[in-house]
């Protein structure tokens, strides 16, 4: 999920994923095998779309070897690949924008479900394009301050094609557009830069705060329902509130 505060919504979402790794795994795995058929094979040497998923399962702390039976699976079997992508989006409580991206071998089900949790969630599920204009595709990545010298980190980023490098309090957010991604991404992994998230992401324009309680309350059990969606990749939203 990703707000006005990337750096502290992206650790959130880690904490919360430690307390469920078995389902976060399942997850990878999939966003791999996808990309493993629709982006040319099992070597992420020739295949820009694995290294990209593979980085991002490290981010999240997947296992070297449960990423490697990921791939081994996929590529054995690709005619049992067949996730689709499908995005949906609406609105949660005060009209905050939200985004769900799935992969999904029923589409049917995906989006009965995703309209089940925005209905429960005190929003509505909108139609394709109600609210994508109020985000920017981008190349987002996460650093902690520990992990990276400021100036070199920013340097090493520029370099490489980052579009804005900002510091927060807990650590540094390196944007980048869509194409610029991965050669930055592997700039800094070649550096040894250990990231705390790396993908492209759907970012806000604006922000709309919550702030009534029973708003709050609507909104956190509009993104826990999503969460709890197999099919269910990422969830972006413009929601923004104190934590």
């Amino acid at each position: 999920m990703a707000g006005h505060s990337k750096f502290a919504n992206i650790r959130h979402r880690k904490e919360k994923n430690d307390a469920a790794r078995g389902k976060v795994f399942t997850r990878l795995g999939r966003e791999i095998a996808v990309a493993v058929k629709a982006g040319g094979g099992s070597d992420p040497s020739s295949n820009g779309r694995l290294r990209d998923a593979i980085a991002k399962a490290k981010a999240e702390n997947m296992p070297n070897d449960t990423i490697e039976r990921s791939i081994k699976k996929a590529a054995g079997d690709l005619n049992a690949v067949n996730f689709e992508p499908v995005t949906y989006e609406g609105y949660g409580p005060k009209g905050v924008a939200v985004i769900v991206k799935v992969l999904t071998d029923n589409r049917n089900r995906a989006a009965a479900n995703v309209r089940n949790a925005f209905t429960k969630g005190g929003g509505n599920m909108g139609m394709p394009g109600c609210v994508a204009f109020m985000f920017d595709q981008k190349g987002l990545i996460m650093v902690e301050k520990a992990q990276a010298d400021e100036d070199e980190l920013m340097l090493l980023s520029i370099d490489a094609g980052a579009e804005d490098f900002v510091v927060q309090e807990e650590g540094f957010e390196i944007t980048t557009t869509p194409e610029a991604f991965s050669q930055v991404r592997e700039a800094l992994e070649g550096a040894g830069v250990v990231m705390v998230s790396a993908e492209v992401a759907m970012l806000p324009q604006t922000i709309t705060s919550l702030s009534d309680p029973e708003d709050l309350k609507k909104m956190r059990k509009l993104m826990d329902l999503l969460d709890d969606e197999d099919d269910v990749q990422d969830v972006y939203h413009n929601g923004e509130w104190d934590s």
